[in-house]
């Protein structure tokens, strides 16, 4: 393995590693169910592959010169991180109002272990998908940083796959990772008083986040 490849996987994996809407999004459905956080973090994979699959081709490029378009982009998908945050904060306040309804009936306690509806399989993977896929930046950091990496007098196309690939793989060695310790770690995680703790912090990033994206575009 030649050192600039050594030095590719070492920036790919602190990029891929970052915490974010994709960390944030895999951890609020691994605390539902352990399938829903492997199918998020599948999802996540997924939406990488589209943005390498665009540096690669060189169609990425076509977001840098119409800023119209990337900006529609970038409103959708702060439209969509935005909807997935709200959706948290509802349901850590549906929460918190069945754990009073609980303790006014004398049913329930602080130290049950319990843990969100497990969504579709489909669901989480195409949450994870979309809030990946639909980060305008991603590509357009792809195609500025794998052409670093490609050394010279190498042949592009293959150099920039191969790098490409690496990308996709350390995300789906990472999010599943991240899933199976979410899961492991469920018994405590799960417990009603940490679930609205988690459900609201993730529900507040991911609010914040999308309003973020939302104003970035409506601001210029």
């Amino acid at each position: 393995m030649d050192a600039q490849l050594l030095a590719f996987v070492a920036v790919a994996a602190g990029m891929v590693a970052l915490p974010g809407a994709d960390f944030t999004v895999v951890v609020r459905n691994a605390l539902a169910s352990r399938r829903d956080g492997l199918a998020t973090a599948v999802g996540v994979a997924g939406g990488l592959v589209v943005h390498t699959a665009l540096a690669v081709a060189g169609l990425a490029a076509v977001l840098v010169t119409m800023p119209v378009l990337f900006r529609g982009v970038q409103l959708l998908g702060g439209a969509y991180v935005l909807y997935l945050g709200l959706s948290g904060l509802y349901a850590m306040r549906r929460r918190a109002a069945a754990a009073g309804a609980g303790a006014g009936s004398g049913s329930g306690s602080e130290e049950e272990v319990t843990g969100g509806t497990p969504a579709a399989p489909g669901r989480a993977l195409r949450q994870g998908f979309l809030t990946n896929a639909l980060n305008p930046k991603a590509p357009v950091l792809f195609l500025s940083l794998l052409p670093q990496f490609v050394p010279d007098g190498a042949a592009p196309l293959p150099r920039t796959l191969l790098l490409a690939s690496v990308v996709v793989l350390l995300a789906l060695v990472w999010f599943p990772a991240v899933a199976l310790l979410v899961d492991r770690l469920g018994r405590w995680l799960r417990r009603p008083r940490a679930a609205r703790v988690i459900e609201g912090g993730s529900g507040s990033a991911l609010t914040a986040l999308g309003l973020v994206l939302v104003a970035g575009p409506l601001l210029h």
